[in-house]
């Protein structure tokens, strides 16, 4: 069952999938126990009320290239229990939302799947970002399941792979690009809770 903290979250999220809110537009949001989630414009009561103060809010995270990669964000993050959040966080800085993007070492599309792990979670088309998305949460959710809960530890592993993380005495391995990227996945996901515009 999603805790307090990961249905509002949820809720958060899920304003991405709107387009824009008006000024001081109120919007309700209940996460089931199943984690369906239900948005509306009147208090069904027990939901979390979300209010947008500014017309160009949208829960701050107008950096979102489309609200439907948005809704797959939500709705891949509920189905394996994950934070939509976090996963946003992620993309932002392995891709900056492109679906296109390609590193030099081969690792393609939104959540930067490489190969291998593409084909380890049935993703034929890296640049699919449905199929991206959904691979990706799913590498995630067993990294976290790997490393015990650990979010520093997952996404290192996620970074430089859960191979380097071992091989290191489950520690974060001491590579400068894997550290930068902890800390900065990490403080993007802390201004996402926050609400804030993080760049």
């Amino acid at each position: 069952m999603p805790t307090a903290g990961l249905k509002a979250r949820c809720a958060l999220a899920a304003l991405l999938a709107l387009a824009a809110l008006p000024a001081r537009a109120d919007v309700y949001a209940r996460v089931a126990d199943d984690g369906t989630l239900f948005l509306t414009d009147r208090d069904p009561g027990g939901a979390t009320r979300i209010v947008a103060s500014e017309p160009d809010s949208t829960v701050a995270l107008s950096h979102a290239k489309a609200p439907q990669l948005s809704a797959a964000i939500l709705a891949a993050s509920a189905r394996h229990g994950l934070d939509p959040l976090l996963v946003h966080a992620i993309i932002r800085v392995e891709s900056g939302y492109d679906a296109g993007a390609v590193s030099r070492k081969g690792a393609a599309g939104l959540m930067q799947l490489m190969p291998a792990t593409a084909r380890r979670y049935d993703v034929a088309d890296r640049f699919d970002p449905g199929a991206n998305i959904e691979g990706g949460v799913r590498y995630l959710r067993d990294l976290f399941a790997l490393f015990g809960g650990d979010q520093r530890l997952t996404l290192a592993a996620y970074n430089a792979g859960e191979g380097a993380v071992l091989r290191h005495g489950r520690r974060i391995p001491p590579y400068r690009e894997s550290q930068a990227y902890v800390e900065r996945v990490e403080a993007i996901y802390a201004g996402l809770i926050r609400g804030a515009r993080v760049r």
